[in-house]
């Protein structure tokens, strides 16, 4: 187990936000981050555990140890009547797996097409685009504990899935690597596309034979149309979570705002798009220096080249405030912070 000192983590990230580290080791098995454990740097340093970096944001240096998972593998494990049982190791690319899974016909995460990343930090953000999320298909995530290697199996009810939330990012933060997540897919498609422009797109792209794969080219020529690629602009996808206001609130908004998008949830809070919300507040295409909110999703903060983390922070910050100003609701990161 080779660790490294000094090393540059722009290129591991999608925003592409120069940052260093003050120790860097990369695992590609259970036995690696084992061996990386019994080390004096691991036990010492603070740490700061990287799958695909499509979720962060590193507003300085890391004073410790980063650890880049990227444990490769995809085994279908059984089959019975109904569905296909797999295991992902956790330095699998989503798409990658996505594109496997329509390829072989393992229905069920073709909504998820283009989602950046890898597969271990699906269900630590449970991840979901169009209908569908990671709680849908997870039976199981394997996860080491940092500090003591204990290997922990999680079922899915263990993983307390939430809105972009899990047991992961709240009362376990910090304290498991997860190396493997396992899935149940289904034989006989359940074909979600009600969310979004899906039906419009496939009936554009005249599919009359509904099938795993055209959902999947739909949501890839969606996203490829609304979201700008981080390998030409450095960007973490969404940056906020679409927040829930009470019923009372949301009808007083409502008055104000007649054709504000609003979707009631069983709990009965309302969910608002913050997209909505933080183009109404006159930022969608607005560039500050370096960062700025895409011209095609308010939701996506981009870094147009040379940006620091410093100022993406601060813009992030600024949209949140006039969006607290304007309607009186709280806009949260879903992007990790560093």
């Amino acid at each position: 187990m080779q660790i490294l000192s000094d090393i540059e983590l722009k290129d591991l990230t999608t925003f592409h936000i120069p940052a260093r580290a003050r120790h860097f080791a990369e695992v590609t098995s259970v036995d690696d981050i084992l061996e990386l454990q019994n080390t004096k740097v691991f036990r010492e340093s603070k740490k700061l555990i990287l799958g695909g970096g499509s979720n962060l944001l590193l507003t300085k240096d890391f004073d410790g140890l980063v650890v880049k998972v990227s444990i490769p593998g995809i085994t279908l494990e059984r089959e019975d009547m109904h569905h296909y049982y797999l295991r992902v190791e956790a330095g699998v690319v989503w798409h990658q797996f996505v594109m496997h899974c329509v390829d072989h016909g393992y229905a069920g995460v073709e909504n998820m097409a283009l989602i950046p990343g890898q597969t271990g930090a699906a269900p630590m953000q449970n991840i979901g685009a169009y209908g569908v999320e990671m709680k849908d298909v997870c039976t199981r995530v394997e996860a080491i504990h940092v500090d003591t290697g204990e290997v922990v199996s999680f079922t899915a009810a263990d993983c307390d899935f939430g809105y972009r939330e899990s047991v992961f990012k709240n009362k376990l933060k910090d304290q498991f690597i997860i190396t493997a997540v396992h899935f149940r897919l289904n034989k006989e498609p359940r074909f979600n596309i009600s969310y979004g422009d899906i039906k419009a797109t496939l009936d554009e792209m005249k599919v009359f034979d509904l099938n795993i794969k055209a959902v999947s080219e739909a949501v890839i020529k969606i996203r490829s149309s609304k979201l700008p690629d981080p390998a030409i602009l450095g960007n973490a996808g969404s940056f906020f979570k679409n927040p829930t206001v009470s019923f009372e609130k949301c009808s007083e908004l409502i008055a104000q705002y007649p054709l504000m998008p609003n979707y009631p949830q069983a709990s009965g809070e309302v969910k608002l798009p913050a997209g909505w919300l933080i183009e109404q507040c006159g930022w969608k295409g607005r560039r500050v220096g370096n960062t700025g909110s895409h011209a095609r999703q308010a939701l996506v903060l981009v870094n147009y080249g040379g940006a620091t983390g410093h100022e993406v922070y601060q813009l992030a910050m600024d949209i949140r405030q006039s969006v607290m100003d304007k309607f009186g609701v709280e806009i949260n990161p879903e992007v990790n912070l560093i």
